[in-house]
């Protein structure tokens, strides 16, 4: 007989899984690219619970991939899922026909290591992918977690434009971890319901290029210090869980939450369902000096429908802003430059 704690965790567990989706069921082609790492596979679980995903693929190079698919197809959730390890081969077959592409694969970071550190390697790995997408599944959303995101969105770009694949609605860069501690950091400083908070985060996905814009979040009331020092958490909270796993990893459960939600997000636009929004990586003019920028974005059955300005900020974020400038540009420029020499 399961205990009570038992069935409430259960129970838990069915609310949220159904708190990913919320309009009639719609099939949809869905593929992990990265399935087997440890943001994939919690990924590749809470995909899998996801009434909207009827047909889940999940790719790595490790061969346990179709042990991954296997263990998950256990799961009495009505998708149908299927494991591709191996070479490119495997991975065109993963992606064949897939209407939503999310891409964790990479390497993770290491106490000490920044995203960019991360460049030389992603890089390739994500160019290599989006080359794969481009042949098997060119109408695809692209959703791109692998680090850095600054860079790697670039690279996607550049690839798919060479292909003659690309659709700057449906290529994104998921900075939605950004937001999740937004959330998080700031409900609990306010003493509020954490999951009621909605704080929009602008800029890019690494240290000082990721700005939550606390001045908009209505009815808190900060002071200098609590801004300052929130900031600073939200900005470098990956940094904060590389050192609290003493080198046993990176951010990779709440990134698969995040993951998550913002390709449910995806998905149900896609399908119709309107007034959706996340802040998201999306090529943008919104921000002069900089091709590609996040900030709040209305999601359609094309992708991006709307990209919304980033709005009144006060003399403290102008300042953020400002200095995330140089380092955003740079990066983008980095992935551009890298595409420019990929061979495809």
């Amino acid at each position: 007989m399961l205990s009570r704690t038992a069935i409430r965790i259960a129970s838990t567990a069915r609310v949220q899984a159904r708190s990913f989706s919320h309009s009639a069921p719609r099939q949809r082609k869905v593929a992990v690219v990265g399935a087997a790492g440890g943001i994939g596979q919690p990924l590749s679980l809470l995909l899998k619970l996801n009434k909207h995903v009827t047909d889940l693929r999940l790719y790595d190079v490790a061969p346990v991939t179709p042990g991954v698919a296997c263990d998950l197809s256990h799961i009495n959730s009505p998708g149908k899922i299927t494991g591709f390890g191996g070479d490119a081969t495997q991975m065109a077959a993963a992606l064949d026909g897939a209407e939503v592409v999310v891409i964790p694969a990479g390497v993770p970071r290491k106490p000490g290591m920044t995203r960019d550190d991360l460049f030389n390697t992603n890089a390739t790995i994500v160019a290599n992918i989006v080359k794969t997408a481009a042949k098997s599944c060119p109408k695809a959303a692209l959703l791109i977690i692998s680090n850095p995101v600054n860079s790697t969105v670039p690279i996607a770009a550049e690839v798919l434009k060479r292909a003659g694949a690309y659709d700057k609605r449906k290529l994104f860069g998921v900075t939605t971890l950004d937001v999740v501690r937004a959330n998080t950091f700031v409900g609990e400083n306010q003493k509020w319901d954490v999951s009621k908070v909605d704080v929009n985060v602008v800029g890019g996905h690494a240290g000082i290029t990721i700005l939550p814009l606390l001045s908009q979040v209505k009815g808190a009331k900060f002071t200098q210090d609590d801004k300052e020092k929130l900031t600073q958490r939200i900005m470098f909270g990956g940094d904060e869980v590389v050192k609290a796993k003493a080198g046993g990893g990176s951010a990779t459960l709440s990134m698969a939450y995040a993951g998550a939600i913002f390709a449910d997000k995806v998905i149900r636009a896609l399908n119709g369902e309107t007034g959706i929004s996340a802040c998201t990586y999306v090529e943008s003019d919104i921000n002069p000096g900089t091709a590609f920028f996040s900030s709040r974005v209305d999601l359609g059955t094309n992708g991006v429908a709307k990209i919304h300005p980033i709005g009144p900020i006060d003399a403290f974020e102008q300042q953020k802003l400002k200095e995330m400038q140089k380092e955003l540009a740079d990066s983008i420029k980095k992935g551009v430059d890298f595409a420019a020499a990929f061979k495809l």
